[in-house]
């Protein structure tokens, strides 16, 4: 056990015990008459030291026993059983020093035979012990349940960190791959244009090595890796990729998840542009709609199986949106015109700030 816990502990234990003296004197001073005499002050202190003894022993058992973790209809028969046994065992040590030492306040309790005593005490005992016992164990519930509360945060905490960090190493190679296709395309045709293409691809994995230390990132980051990325995209589909941009200035310092952009656009051209011999559009959206940031990314083509959110990198996307920003953000994918594809993630905008 801590220092700090022990020290509580007995520290609780003493200033409750002595209160309760310090009661008991007042009380039979000021309702009997009773004189505050070296007798009296010895019996109470009798009591403490039997109360502070038995309830001491009891918790022990409940610690060892372990009877804290069970339930309250299987802990409670045991609580009982305690209780009686403590009360019978403080009413004995009570009885014996109070003898000895001969340190009865009244000749009443004198003269009663030893069974009645020991019942008398024992119920005497059970005023004290009983309340004490429903406040260590209601004290040690309650903490109980904080633990337990603060452990599942803890817990959920730590699962929503392992998640975002799979989805996160996921992303990252299956974007450098996409990457390396198109520079490998380039080498037997254009070998200047290729090492341009690799400088483009080292600047795309600084941002993104970058990107992976944080949670989200500002949309002009991520818009400029998309950026690089389409241009490497553009030396392998020439004029079959048509590329257009229409952003509010204002969304720039907007935080969104590391990578999201890129992911979408990347499938965009994976399942629209590559899959047409003419090839087509992709459309980079991005403005404001009431409370919600609006991202908005189209491309010519159509909806198939292929492009459901079953897939890892839309899924990757609805899994990252709950978890950063639960269940105020949003996305979905569908066509629209009868020739396009949209992708469209409302990220809810901070008004604090």
């Amino acid at each position: 056990m801590p220092k700090n816990i022990s020290r509580y502990y007995w520290w609780c234990q003493v200033s409750g015990w002595g209160f309760l003296a310090l009661v008991m004197v007042l009380f039979s001073s000021s309702f009997f008459d009773q004189k505050i005499t070296s007798k009296l002050i010895g019996f109470l202190a009798v009591i403490v030291f039997a109360g502070i003894l038995t309830t001491h022993l009891f918790r022990e058992v409940i610690r060892r026993s372990g009877w804290l973790l069970l339930p309250v209809e299987k802990v409670l028969p045991k609580f009982l059983i305690g209780i009686a046994l403590s009360c019978l065992t403080a009413s004995l040590i009570r009885m014996g020093i109070v003898d000895v030492l001969d340190l009865s306040p009244t000749t009443t309790r004198r003269k009663m035979d030893f069974l009645a005593r020991l019942t008398f005490t024992t119920f005497d005992n059970g005023l004290f012990i009983v309340p004490w016992t429903l406040i260590y164990y209601f004290y040690h519930y309650i903490e109980k349940s904080r633990k337990q509360q603060l452990d599942t945060l803890k817990l959920e905490s730590l699962v929503k960190e392992l998640e975002l960090k799979t989805i996160k190493a996921h992303i990252n190679p299956h974007f450098i791959f996409n990457a390396l296709n198109s520079i490998r395309a380039l080498i037997d045709e254009n070998p200047g244009r290729a090492r341009t293409a690799v400088t483009e691809l080292s600047n795309i994995l600084r941002s993104s090595m970058q990107a992976e230390k944080l949670e989200t990132v500002t949309f002009e980051k991520e818009l400029n890796i998309v950026k690089d990325y389409l241009a490497l995209e553009y030396i392998r589909f020439e004029e079959r990729l048509q590329v257009e941009y229409d952003i509010d200035e204002d969304t720039l310092d907007q935080p969104i998840p590391p990578m999201m952009l890129q992911t979408l656009v990347e499938n965009a051209i994976k399942h629209g542009i590559s899959r047409r011999v003419d090839g087509g559009k992709v459309k980079i959206i991005s403005d404001f709609t009431g409370d919600y940031h609006e991202l908005v990314i189209q491309n010519t083509g159509f909806l198939n199986g292929s492009m459901n959110a079953d897939g890892f990198g839309l899924a990757s996307t609805k899994n990252r949106l709950q978890l950063l920003f639960g269940s105020k953000a949003n996305f979905d994918i569908r066509e629209v015109n009868g020739n396009t594809v949209e992708a469209r993630v409302l990220i809810p905008v901070d008004l604090s700030k």
